[in-house]
């Protein structure tokens, strides 16, 4: 059992403190156990979107898969590497580009207000935009990070909120 030892803070305000971190926190009530696997457990698909259910598959495939410069299978993924591989294998699309400087070259703009399950949103890290992963609704999203490999991330929090730069279309 967690005390809180600042109650004026209310709540879960503690809680939730102590589970962010630097790839977002994730809602203990969006976990669940799978019984299909061996117990672990698992993430619930934020939206019921049929997009978002598809490509919740793919991660749930993949998640924990390490981060590998130019990697595009289950050895190793890079951001985009784990882009083309989720709407390959989730959305029985192929003709995206190979790079995240070219996926921000084609598709279509989309304000961050109007993001959809499927969209790709891209990250300026480094003074360049060279981060990218899948929105899956419910303001969360997929992607191969440097530091964890293929994780599930909010756009709320502030690392990544702060860093956000635009968003494509491609379906």
């Amino acid at each position: 059992m967690l005390l809180n030892p600042l109650p004026r803070l209310g709540g879960g305000l503690l809680v939730t403190l102590l589970l962010a971190g630097c790839a977002g926190y994730q809602s203990m009530d969006a976990v669940r156990v799978d019984p299909a696997t061996t117990g672990r457990p698992q993430t619930a698909a934020p939206e019921s979107n049929a997009v978002a259910q598809k490509l919740w598959r793919v991660y749930n495939r993949y998640e924990g898969t390490p981060y590998r410069y130019g990697g595009t299978s289950s050895t190793g993924f890079d951001c985009s590497g784990f882009i083309l591989t989720a709407y390959r294998e989730g959305l029985d699309r192929t003709d995206l580009p190979r790079t995240t400087g070219q996926m921000l070259a084609e598709g279509h703009y989309v304000r961050r207000d109007q993001l959809k399950p499927g969209d790709l949103v891209f990250f300026r890290i480094g003074g360049k935009e060279q981060h990218a992963g899948i929105y899956l609704g419910g303001h969360r999203f997929i992607h191969s990070a440097t530091s964890v490999g293929v994780t599930e991330s909010s756009l709320a929090n502030p690392y990544w909120r702060n860093r956000y730069s635009q968003a494509r279309r491609f379906l």
